[in-house]
């Protein structure tokens, strides 16, 4: 297959085994054979899908207080997040052996976590990482920061990838930045069900000229510890997150979904022919920019928090 040639991108819709990363990682490989089963060369998987979204949790936090068991929680969700590379990683990239794979997972780097993307080749070669620049509200209590420095987009033979994650898909200017790396296929990991989401897949989709494959977890509260504490209740058929994943093509039509009805795979094929016949009258980042009165600029540097200089003699 080369980049011109028609292929079958799959949006995994599937929640989390939250807080045992071994099952989880199982269930990714079961989902990949399933959607290489049915033709995938590309599937995508939600925000957080290795290591979990604790979606209604506090860890224990109020304003100016953290609690006992707030820490205790925290170092659970820690002990089930990955580091890359590791043994882990190492599980994912040959559960998802066969196809191209973004999985969205949970990043270990020291004492911090953040909520990240990994780029996964046929052979389990890993491609790249993205680290999410903003968490969202809450979000920051428990996800560090992501910097530049893991911004790619990166050229397989399923066309230019490149990944946005949940509400960094709000942020203009890092969609600018994507754009200007040429993306051809924009991959959507997210943990938003609310019926809004679609219409900010479908702006992106005709704002770039791009394929979106956005892919959601769907969880009930039977997805988590009976000793979870959340709003949701103890229910365990209450949805806490609801799905709405979709495969939108570069005008703006939906080619799969909004699916909300429970777990699934949806499946379409892309043609990445199609974005030259959209970028003929609109291209953000080219014959459609006015560099000559906007201009962006990107710091793709990494930002680590101690440099350590040589002594000079």
């Amino acid at each position: 297959m080369n980049s011109e040639s028609p292929f079958v991108a799959a949006s995994v819709q599937a929640g989390s085994i939250a807080f045992d990363t071994p099952a989880t990682i199982a269930k990714l490989g079961d989902l990949t054979s399933e959607a290489r089963r049915q033709g995938a060369d590309l599937v995508v998987f939600p925000e957080a899908f290795v290591g979990g979204y604790p979606k209604g949790h506090s860890f224990g936090a109020v304003v100016g207080e953290r609690s006992d068991e707030g820490r205790d929680w925290f170092r659970r969700y820690h002990d089930g997040a990955i580091t890359v590379p590791g043994p882990d990683l190492d599980l994912i990239t040959e559960a998802a052996r066969g196809v191209h794979a973004v999985v969205g997972v949970i990043e270990r780097d020291g004492g911090t976590l953040y909520c990240s993307v990994v780029f996964i080749d046929p052979e389990g070669k890993l491609l790249g990482l993205h680290r999410k620049l903003m968490p969202t509200a809450a979000e920051r209590l428990i996800w560090g920061f992501g910097d530049g420095s893991t911004m790619p987009v990166i050229g397989t033979n399923v066309g230019r990838l490149g990944a946005a994650i949940c509400w960094e898909n709000y942020m203009p200017l890092y969609r600018t930045g994507l754009y200007s790396k040429g993306v051809q296929v924009w991959c959507a990991p997210t943990v938003d069900s609310r019926e809004r989401w679609a219409a900010t897949m479908q702006h992106i989709a005709v704002e770039g000229r791009c394929f979106v494959v956005s892919a959601n977890q769907y969880t009930t509260r039977s997805d988590f510890p009976t000793d979870y504490d959340t709003g949701y209740g103890d229910d365990p058929a209450t949805v806490m997150i609801g799905g709405g994943s979709c495969i939108i093509n570069p005008h703006g039509t939906f080619l799969a979904g909004p699916d909300r009805d429970g777990e699934t795979i949806l499946f379409s094929e892309i043609d990445l022919g199609e974005i030259i016949r959209g970028t003929y009258d609109f291209d953000a980042v080219g014959h459609y920019a006015r560099p000559d009165v906007f201009r962006l600029t990107v710091d793709e540097r990494s930002k680590p928090p101690v440099v350590s200089e040589p002594i000079g003699e």
